[in-house]
This record gives C-alpha cells, sequence and structure tokens, in this order.
C-alpha cells in the first residue's frame, strides 16, 4: 500500500457511524477498530481518510447486517490540511466496502472523494463520481 502525501489528521474512533458511499447493499457501518494501525499502550486508535477499518454494518441489506467487513473511509467531517496549504472538510464521515485484495465490493460511489484515497487505492478511481 502506497503512502500519502499528505499528513491525515485520525478522527475516527472505533464506535464511529460511517456511511456507506456505494451500491454494495449496506447503508451504515459502525467501526469497529482500523486494521494495520498500532499505537500506543492505552491509548484508542483512530483512523482517517484513506485507512482501512473493519466495521459492523447497521443498516442495509440482510445479506451484510450485523457482519464485520473491510472498508475504506473515503470522506470525513474534521478538517484535514494538504501540503500546498488547502484545507479540506466534507460535510459527513463516509465509507465503501472493499474485498480482501482491497477492490471496491460496489459499481459506483455516490458523492465526492478524498484525493488522498485515490493515491492509495488507484481502482476507485474509475468507479468515483467526483474526487476532490
Amino acid at each position: 500500500m502506497k503512502g500519502l502525501s499528505t499528513r491525515i489528521t485520525k478522527t475516527l474512533v472505533p464506535g464511529a457511524i460511517l456511511n456507506c458511499a456505494d451500491n454494495s447493499g449496506a447503508l451504515e457501518f459502525k467501526m469497529i477498530h482500523i486494521i494495520g494501525k498500532g499505537g500506543r499502550k492505552g491509548r484508542m486508535a483512530a483512523a482517517g481518510i484513506g485507512d482501512i477499518i473493519r466495521a459492523s454494518v447497521v443498516k442495509g441489506s440482510q445479506t451484510y447486517i450485523k457482519k464485520p467487513v473491510r472498508v475504506v473511509v473515503i470522506r470525513q467531517k474534521a478538517p484535514m490540511k494538504r501540503s500546498n496549504g488547502m484545507v479540506v472538510k466534507f460535510e459527513d464521515n463516509a465509507g465503501i466496502m472493499v474485498g480482501d485484495d482491497n477492490m471496491p465490493i460496489g459499481t459506483d460511489i455516490k458523492g465526492a472523494i478524498a484525493r488522498e484515497v485515490i493515491e492509495r487505492f488507484i481502482k476507485t478511481a474509475g468507479i468515483a463520481s467526483r474526487v476532490v
């Protein structure tokens, strides 16, 4: 997995609710933990844009309800500062479902997607409607 050119503010902690931004059948996720993140003892790990998390589907299709799935975070409410000085923030926290090979499960992404996600996951650019 490729590194990012921007320092992302990590604000999503376990228990956070994310909207599903693709057409995979899920509507809402509840974050369980972050995949591949170590941390300091006693400190709660946090995720940001471009991170892969494990989440449970709260609302949506019966095939996914209460099952843990892999999700890539594509939007977050908290502002993030890019290396060129631009500050970007979105109106909601959102993610898309991916398989074990980091390929998106859905075929269409609703809403905007951060440029940092496209840098890390190239295949999401093909199904994104807008890149910010």
